[in-house]
């Protein structure tokens, strides 16, 4: 699932063939919020749902509360994003996830070279961490690369024309998350200006 600020798009694939869903997210007042688009893939009908008519937003364009996506295939939800559970299972009229979900990943583009904060959990029931990272490139000063979470420092990487592909180890309520990053196009390739960080 990819969440963009005008956009909304669902990739499914599998090893014979792929497909993707996209949702126009429209600014004004008579956008349809919710509904559902259908296709076919490798002979089954797949079909996404969504309802984003009460999703509250922060500072990205993922919502954080009030809405659901799912994906059925065969009658079950395969899929399920979103806090509204119940109202997702009497929407598709299909039977629930018969084990418990675990993000995987998560992934967010970013534009710009300097800071970049989201909020993320790093495990489920976990409480939502305020991420804030910076990439210090001055050119009077060595480059110089922080990750804060919930306002603490947990990662400063100095030298990093040396460093600029690494990982490291965090703790973060009480469980250990590792923290990979690669910043080498922001320091050595201006022209393709993105980064990777993964926790």
């Amino acid at each position: 699932v990819t969440w963009c600020k005008n956009l909304m798009s669902v990739h499914v694939d599998d090893r014979f063939s792929q497909c993707t869903c996209k949702v126009d997210m429209k600014p004004w007042l008579f956008w349809k919020k919710k509904g559902c688009k259908g296709f076919e893939m490798s002979g089954r009908n797949v079909n996404v749902f969504w309802d984003l008519s009460s999703a509250k937003y922060g500072s990205s364009p993922e919502p954080l509360e009030g809405f659901f996506v799912a994906v059925v295939s065969n009658q079950e939800v395969v899929l399920l994003l979103g806090d509204l559970c119940e109202e997702a299972c009497c929407t598709t009229l299909a039977k629930t996830l018969s084990t418990e979900t675990v993000l995987i990943s998560r992934r967010e583009h970013i534009f710009g070279r300097r800071l970049f904060s989201t909020k993320a959990k790093f495990g489920e029931g976990g409480r939502t961490h305020e991420i804030e990272i910076e990439c210090q490139t001055g050119i009077l000063k060595e480059p110089c690369l922080c990750v804060w979470i919930d306002k603490q420092t947990v990662v400063e990487v100095k030298r990093l024309m040396w460093k600029f592909r690494g990982n490291q180890t965090i703790v973060v309520d009480g469980f250990p998350v590792e923290l990979f990053w690669d910043v080498h196009n922001w320091l050595f390739n201006p022209n393709n200006a993105h980064a990777v960080f993964m926790f």
